[in-house]
């Protein structure tokens, strides 16, 4: 076999050329850039504090490079189905992964934080778009009793990442600084360069060819999605550190927005069956909202993603400015929970094609909010104590997040009309970001305002101070109170069989 790329990429010339192994391979080449996306989006948070001293920012101010990347991603997911449908999967993954790079370097030169924000919301943009390419990609090549072993595949090489990168970001944090931090996505990028123009096909999902003069974008919907979004995440944290009015105008806001949002769609899409020749797809088919299953997984993927992103952000502060640990030991704390997880999803994967869905996603549920409760039971006046149970209690919530990450999607999804799956990936994707860029602001909210309650503030004081870590701790708490009520939306994600899915 040839290694060089033939100038024949459409789907169905790669296919007879790799044969039945190519669906592997394709998954392989976008599980790379998905890497590097999830990569930039936790790493950064072992850096905050080294960025904040930099820059001489208050914690709500340091928190938007977390944020702002997090709000970009997550409005630039819906729009991923139009991306592939008029440009195929081969340009629009490999536009992203250019944007990821340019970001990256752009960030870790900049001497200026609103270069740093730019430059992370680039980032972002580039993230959303790919991060729902492979659930399509699984759910349309592989076989419905091969799916759950090819996201426990996908996902145990996906969490590699984000469990090497704190530890060697804290490394590389410690010994050269913060700006070191935004580098760390060039090689995976490269990498996907490579491997995209062998094995990512030029034709949109289903083996179709793109049609750059197909349907236009929803702007309208687009820009009601960024704006809602945004006017979200700034209620919230004027909910804590602005007025009452501005913070009560902002969520209002941002209420009345997903009530227009969700009228102009559905006219949208009556237009486009009314017209199919005319005008454009809607930005998010609310049609999918009426599979029961698809609806309850929504709904879990939301409180999942305030619980992921939010602990995600949380942790590596709580061990730097609560307990007063290097970011070097951040990452070493947290490197035995990044491989516990990938073997865990790899099993779980497995499972995933034997057992409901909703078994599944239930105990992880469990087990995470288990592992946030216990945070309290770490007592800084023990020090000998303390490594050994971040480490037993990361742990634990690690194999939480592997028992839910790969059967939540494929399970929710599963029942979908297989032209539906694009707009299915792009709209869990988008509700669990949505929850995620909540969950990280709500965080630090509740810990402003815990430590305020507590007499204290993150940017003064001695890190290990009772009241410091007291506010840590009811933070921690409030998290596993979101992650056991997601387990009643869990118990109903009572699964239905779909036709198998031969194409990607």
């Amino acid at each position: 076999m040839s290694t060089s790329p033939s100038s024949d990429s459409s789907l169905p010339a790669l296919q007879a050329r790799y044969g039945p192994r190519y669906r592997w391979l394709l998954l392989l080449s976008v599980m790379v850039g998905t890497m590097a996306a999830i990569m930039s989006s936790t790493v950064i948070n072992v850096a905050i504090p080294d960025m904040s001293r930099h820059f001489t920012l208050g914690q709500e101010r340091a928190q938007w490079v977390t944020s702002g990347f997090m709000a970009a991603m997550t409005v630039s997911m819906l729009t991923t189905p139009w991306l592939l449908a008029r440009y195929g999967y081969r340009r629009t993954y490999m536009g992203c992964m250019w944007m990821l790079l340019v970001g990256g370097v752009v960030g870790g030169f900049a001497n200026h934080f609103p270069l740093v924000l730019a430059a992370r919301v680039a980032e972002g943009l580039a993230a959303g778009v790919v991060q729902p390419i492979p659930a399509i990609i699984i759910l349309r090549a592989f076989q419905p009793h091969e799916q759950g072993r090819a996201s426990g595949i996908f996902g145990m090489g996906v969490v590699l990442a984000p469990a090497l990168g704190p530890s060697i970001g804290g490394l590389l944090v410690d010994a050269f600084g913060w700006r070191s931090i935004f580098f760390m996505v060039a090689p995976f990028c490269l990498a996907s360069f490579w491997l995209a123009r062998r094995y990512v096909p030029s034709t949109s999902p289903g083996g179709g060819a793109a049609n750059p003069n197909g349907a236009g974008l929803d702007w309208r919907g687009l820009v009601l999605a960024a704006v809602g979004t945004l006017c979200l995440l700034n209620g919230l944290v004027e909910l804590h550190g602005g007025t009452p009015l501005t913070a009560a105008a902002l969520l209002g806001s941002a209420a009345f927005i997903v009530v227009w949002f969700i009228v102009t769609q559905r006219r949208t899409l009556r237009a486009r069956r009314k017209y199919p020749d005319q005008g454009v797809d809607p930005l998010m088919n609310l049609m999918l909202f009426k599979d029961r299953l698809f609806a309850m997984g929504s709904i879990v993927a939301f409180i999942y993603g305030i619980a992921l992103f939010g602990s995600t952000y949380l942790l590596p502060v709580y061990m730097q400015s609560g307990l007063g640990l290097s970011a070097s030991h951040v990452g070493t704390i947290l490197l035995p929970s990044g491989f516990v997880l990938a073997v865990t999803i790899a099993w779980v994967g497995r499972l995933a094609d034997r057992q409901p869905t909703r078994r599944l996603v239930s105990i992880g549920l469990v087990l995470l909010s288990a592992s946030f409760a216990l945070m309290v039971t770490i007592d800084p006046s023990r020090p000998a104590q303390i490594i050994p149970l971040l480490i037993v209690w990361a742990v634990l919530g690690r194999i939480g997040l592997g028992f839910i990450l790969p059967s939540l999607n494929i399970g929710a999804m599963r029942s979908l009309d297989r032209n539906l799956i694009p707009q299915g990936a792009s709209a869990i994707n988008f509700v669990r970001m949505l929850g995620g860029a909540a969950g990280v602001s709500l965080c630090g909210i509740v810990l402003e305002w815990r430590l305020a309650a507590h007499g204290t503030q993150l940017a003064t004081g001695v890190a290990g101070t009772p009241a410091r870590v007291a506010a840590f701790e009811e933070t921690f708490l409030m998290l596993a109170a979101i992650c056991a009520l997601a387990v009643i939306a869990a118990l109903k994600l009572r699964e239905s069989t779909s036709p198998p899915a031969k194409t990607a």
